[in-house]
């Protein structure tokens, strides 16, 4: 499958707490029971913490800590892959082999060909049986078909199987050596202990069971492979953003170099319809950019100077000046590529299930064969017949579909998320947020607009306005809080000099505080002027008035010294009452969330008044408990923990949904942390879902696609298990022949690999 480099990195999704963690590529694996050996070869690594095997991916993550083994993490990479080698894998560059779309489809195909070709003239006379014609092949003639099958093509079977026999484990090659060299050597002896006096007579053989088992065994792994190329596309769709070639702006003017020698601050040229190779801001031009690919937003957006722009983006029909801000690793797309392999290479909580079945599978399904052959025998049954049932035992009860029904979903459910903008950085993520019951969403920038305006500045009686103003968006100047970009904003309006401010510390949930031209200032809530005993005196009735219309209030408090024995206390300068506009889409997401069944809550930091008004616009109750308000940033977390509890004392499952820094404890308390693109990097670290365009109904999608992966897993391991329940007690009571069986195998893997990649057809 695709080829990159492996990976030896603090991991972006840590195993067990480890220091480090390392992804490895291995190939030769063919069912669960492999994943199973390998997993335990990887931990018996002196100083490996945890190891976890995907089948789907071909992959291994490998947590260990700082200081194992010999000492460094090249001397660990080494000592991991001679650990896969000696199980009897190939350990390989981590990541898809295939890096390119442009792979054939029939890729691989040869030897299924050479098998199909050499099998179809053994079928052909079973055919010639159903119709009354004898149209059975010399013995030595169907010999010289299957043998070539059996011991060339069927080679890696014998490989991979003696490793599992070496290593007292078993698998699905195993399985299928042990069933088609049984059915291949009964075809032997009959032939050789047929009769010497009837030299015409053509006794029945098995060639054709042989060689057909190992044919179809081998189209249905080269389906499989083709099917996983597919779930891997979402990958290789984002590699492919990154243009190979950009256009440098130096002293020379233009010049064409590689993307790899791009550096920070570097200024590159974007022609009209060419990607922007990465992260950067505007210094010339204007133009219209579709970042569908990276954010799942369909219409182009306007950039003019200053604006930011993302790598692997399209620029439209203007030309522009990027300075780049972001290369390599560091860049959105290469975060983003990053979060998708993780969440694909990860193993889903149910899967650990399926490896605690597939460790005893084999050892099972051999003990159920060698009682098949025993009870035959036992009932009077020829030797022929008996080995012929506990071969058709042997061959459908590979366990292959078993290992790739959860992988498989999970690849083709992330990759479809990824590309509507939703990032699932884990499975674990993915597998709880169906059973979401209550999503608790952030207000500002979350379900409303984040750009909140300064709609009135109240000032006290003898306050020059414009003079306060410019002092206020002096102590703001330094702040990202939106309401301190409001009030700097409305004093660039009025066209007022920012006075410069020193000593300028926030305090966290309550405001700013700084001194200018000598005289300390605080800038935040009502409430924490009540903590300091600032009286609102004449302004009292104006701000209860502003809140009730629905607007955030602040106030502005100054220092004063009265006397040299009555000391300092701060006075009310002004009020400040900001608004702000739901998002174009809340009001529709937060009812999709409850057509759905899902209880919705609003937790905001805003004075009541402000919080039930934004909550009345947007469909809120907030007489039924959907409004959590003056809620502090430090205190989220336990509002979450609260609605987790529920007030039946039960359990529910909460999702919660925010874009900034005070968000991040209340997004990691979630069981689903769901974080705003928009928003900052902290807080999408600490949520398991990332939201690339802060699109509220994008919530709704993430928690559909969600319940339709887990659908997707849940149907995968019915018909793993509903093939080897329903097939191994029916080959076993003679129903059901070798060739079947091997058809019905390799069918529930294709069959699997196929009903993960419907969810491919997925819309929001």
């Amino acid at each position: 499958m695709h080829s990159m480099n492996t990976t030896t990195t603090p991991s972006s999704a840590p195993l067990a707490g480890a220091s480090h963690s390392l992804d490895l590529g291995i190939s030769g694996m063919t069912c669960a029971s492999c994943v199973g050996r390998v997993e335990r070869a990887l931990r018996k690594v002196p100083g490996v913490q945890e190891a976890s095997v995907n089948l789907a991916t071909e992959s291994a993550r490998i947590a260990f800590s700082a200081g194992a083994g010999p000492g460094d993490a090249a001397a660990m990479e080494a000592l991991l892959r001679r650990a896969v080698r000696n199980a009897g894998y190939e350990p390989r560059a981590a990541g898809p082999a295939e890096a390119d779309d442009d792979v054939s489809p029939w890729a691989g195909f040869l030897p299924v060909g050479i098998g199909l070709a050499l099998s179809l003239p053994l079928v052909v006379p079973m055919v010639g049986d159903l119709i009354g014609r004898d149209w059975m092949l010399p013995a030595w003639v169907q010999f010289l078909l299957a043998t070539p099958v059996q011991f060339i093509l069927g080679a890696r079977f014998y490989k991979a199987g003696w490793h599992a026999a070496k290593a007292l484990s078993g698998n699905m090659d195993l399985l299928v050596a042990l069933g088609t060299t049984a059915g291949w050597g009964l075809s032997m002896w009959l032939w050789l202990t047929a009769p010497a006096d009837h030299p015409g007579h053509v006794p029945h053989l098995y060639f054709e069971a042989s060689a057909v088992v190992v044919t179809l065994v081998l189209l249905g792994k080269w389906l499989e492979a083709r099917a996983k190329r597919q779930t891997t596309a979402a990958i290789r769709a984002l590699h492919a953003l990154r243009p190979d070639v950009v256009h440098l702006l130096g002293r020379d003017g233009e010049v064409d170099v590689p993307v790899a020698e791009v550096l920070r601050s570097d200024r590159l040229v974007v022609r009209p319809g060419e990607r922007i190779p990465a992260d950067g801001i505007v210094l010339e031009g204007h133009t219209q950019v579709d970042e569908s690919m990276l954010t799942g937003e369909p219409l182009p957006v306007a950039r003019d100077v200053g604006a930011k722009v993302t790598g692997g983006s399209i620029n439209g029909d203007g030309r522009i000046v990027v300075e780049v801000t972001a290369v390599g690793a560091e860049t959105v797309l290469a975060q983003i590529i990053r979060l998708v392999e993780d969440a694909q290479a990860a193993k889903a909580p149910i899967q650990r299930l399926v490896d605690q079945v597939s460790a005893v599978f084999v050892p099972v399904v051999l003990v159920v064969a060698v009682v098949t052959l025993v009870g035959w025998l036992a009932v009077g049954a020829g030797l022929e017949a008996a080995l012929i049932h506990a071969v058709a035992v042997m061959v459908i009860a590979c366990p292959c579909a078993l290992g790739l029904a959860t992988p498989a979903a999970i690849m083709a459910g992330t990759g479809v998320a990824a590309r509507h903008g939703i990032l699932i950085k884990d499975a674990q993520a993915l597998e709880l947020a169906h059973k979401v019951d209550t999503v608790a969403f952030d207000k500002t920038g979350t379900l409303t607009l984040g750009r909140p305006r300064l709609t009135a500045f109240e000032v006290a009686d003898g306050v020059d306005s414009s003079a306060l103003l410019k002092v206020v968006a002096g102590v703001q100047s330094g702040s990202e809080h939106p309401l301190a970009r409001a009030v700097v904003a409305a004093a660039g309006e009025r066209q007022l000099d920012v006075e410069p401010a020193l000593d300028v510390r926030a305090v966290p949930g309550r405001g700013t505080e700084g001194e200018v031209a000598g005289q300390r200032y605080l800038v935040g809530s009502l409430r924490w002027m009540q903590e300091l005993g600032v009286e609102l005196g004449p302004l009292a009735a104006r701000a209860q008035a502003l809140q009730n219309e629905g607007a955030t209030v602040s106030a502005v408090a100054q220092r004063v010294t009265e006397g040299p024995s009555a000391g300092a206390k701060y006075v009310l300068r002004a009020l400040m009452a900001f608004g702000d506009e739901p998002k174009p889409g809340a009001l529709a997401a937060l009812a999709a969330l409850k057509a759905r069944g899902i209880r919705t809550v609003m937790i905001s930091g805003d004075n009541r008044g402000a919080a039930e008004a934004m909550a009345r616009r947007l469909g809120l109750d907030p007489g039924a408990g959907e409004v959590m308000a003056e809620v502090l940033p430090g205190d989220k977390a336990a509002r979450v923990a609260a609605l987790q509890q529920g007030a039946e004392k039960m359990h529910h499952h909460v999702a919660m949904v925010g874009d900034g820094v005070n968000d991040a404890p209340a997004l990691a308390a979630a069981d689903v942390g769901l974080a705003m693109g928009n928003g900052t990097d902290v807080a999408m670290h600490a949520a398991g879902i990332t939201l690339m365009r802060g699109d509220p109904m994008l919530v709704a999608a993430a928690l559909d696609i969600s319940h339709r992966t887990v659908m997707k897993i849940r149907q995968n391991l019915f018909w793993a298990f509903a093939y080897n329940v329903a097939g191994i007690p029916l080959a076993a009571l003679g129903y059901l022949s070798p060739v079947v069986a091997g058809a019905a195998m390799a069918l529930s893997s294709v069959s699997v690999m196929a009903n993960a990649l419907l969810l491919k057809r997925w819309r929001m």
